[in-house]
């Protein structure tokens, strides 16, 4: 492990730009395509930029303000003590593999990752730690040749909470794989990541290729098994979408007029809501002006089979 920059003194824009070098904590989740915050087209081109989005907003500035408490926290409970490490750290065989810790554990090859998040996230912690905050956690053993790391956790205002993470060496191996494929033959070579199911990709591919009047033929067996598997999923979504709308409709029998229900610790609501809707038609037609000045056109290239 080699110590890349001194944090200490850093700019937020500065650090933010270091950690354009290489594959941090925040980006191994993405790049595994199990992030719920980013895709893997996000972390490629914030790596081959040269821009620097300097993002900040409330939750950002609570989630800093509260590490100092969730460390303190964890310090209690456990007898433990933690220190900063103000480095950006660098693997020592590949350097593209970044760590920027939290805390590093006193007397112990450990370190502490600090959490917060709001009580509505706390369904994603009952089984433990959820995949992307622990993949995070495996590469920052990665890099810095941990036993084990710990990962503590405040949810909302209610609860708290530490976990264990001992080392794990075919996830550690496995991670290198993904890493190092994704620096070398993308972000190295400047080559977008293949399609990954995001959002994000759909748009980046509709503002990439414009439309135009042409027929080409895609008939090889992998397309023609793509759109096999297609049909199949489309087929299981209408029947889980029907399992769905019955399940609720067993439960609206059994609510009758009552607008809430409890079934353990879920709850239930069956109420009236009201919306008024503009009759674009009826505008059009009495009123061709005032639709004419509120009317907003937009383009979208619409995918269909």
């Amino acid at each position: 492990m080699k110590r890349l920059v001194s944090t200490k003194d850093l700019s937020h824009e500065d650090w933010l730009r270091s950690r354009k070098q290489g594959i941090g904590g925040s980006d191994i989740a993405a790049i595994c395509g199990l992030s719920p915050f980013k895709s893997p087209l996000s972390v490629y081109f914030d790596k081959v930029s040269d821009v620097v989005e300097v993002a900040d907003n409330e939750r950002m500035r609570i989630g800093r303000d509260l590490e100092d408490y969730v460390a303190r926290r964890f310090e209690e409970e456990t007898g433990k003590k933690v220190r900063r490490n103000n480095y950006i750290l660098q693997h020592d065989e590949y350097p593209f593999l970044l760590a920027n810790i939290d805390r590093e554990i006193v007397g112990e090859n450990a370190i502490l990752e600090c959490k917060t998040t709001n009580s509505f996230a706390k369904k994603s912690w009952e089984d433990g730690i959820p995949d992307y905050y622990a993949l995070q956690v495996h590469h920052y053993i990665s890099v810095m040749d941990l036993d084990r790391a710990y990962l503590a956790v405040l949810i909302g205002n209610e609860c708290f909470r530490y976990y264990t993470i001992e080392r794990d060496e075919e996830i550690i191996k496995n991670l290198i794989a993904i890493s190092e494929d994704f620096w070398k033959n993308h972000v190295e070579k400047q080559i977008e990541p293949p399609p990954d199911g995001s959002n994000e990709y759909t748009k980046r591919l509709a503002s990439r290729y414009d439309a135009i009047d042409n027929t080409i033929d895609l008939s090889s067996q992998d397309n023609r098994d793509k759109i096999a598997r297609l049909a199949t999923i489309n087929d299981l979504e209408k029947e889980l979408n029907q399992e769905k709308e019955q399940i609720k409709q067993e439960l609206m029998l059994q609510m009758q007029d009552n607008e809430i229900a409890f079934v353990g610790d879920k709850k239930i609501s069956w109420k009236w809501q009201q919306r008024t809707n503009v009759q674009g038609k009826e505008l059009k037609k009495d009123f061709p002006d005032i639709y004419e000045k509120y009317s907003k056109t937009s383009s979208t290239r619409v995918f269909k089979i």
